[in-house]
């Protein structure tokens, strides 16, 4: 089963990180100035991961394949690691619809 993890960045921030049962990062969110933002990117990602639409995929200039979950907003509220190929990358996708709807969260701050 899946899990996210809200931790402090350095600078302060809170972010958290979506892991696969296998304890693997499979999305990662931006900064948040404080909790309580963090905990409603955590509630966004919930109720858009299962929405195949709201996943951005991208190759970056390196020409790695990775992808940017985004809000009903267009925001985008997590990304994923450098995959690759563009195979991992969807097999990544299907990760985070699989395991972020019921994923329990823990806070590590």
């Amino acid at each position: 089963m899946g899990k996210f993890e809200i931790t402090t960045r350095k600078n302060g921030e809170f972010q958290f990180n979506l892991k696969a049962g296998n304890g693997q990062v499979i999305l990662t969110s931006e900064g948040y100035s404080n909790k309580s933002g963090c905990t409603n990117g955590i509630e966004s990602v919930k109720k858009n991961a299962q929405d195949d639409g709201k996943y951005d995929r991208k190759t970056s200039s390196n020409g790695k394949p990775y992808f940017n979950l985004k809000a009903t907003n267009g925001q985008i509220i997590g990304n994923s690691e450098m995959y690759e190929s563009e195979t991992s990358r969807d097999n990544g996708i299907e990760s985070v619809k699989k395991n972020a709807p019921d994923a329990e969260i823990s806070d590590l701050t």
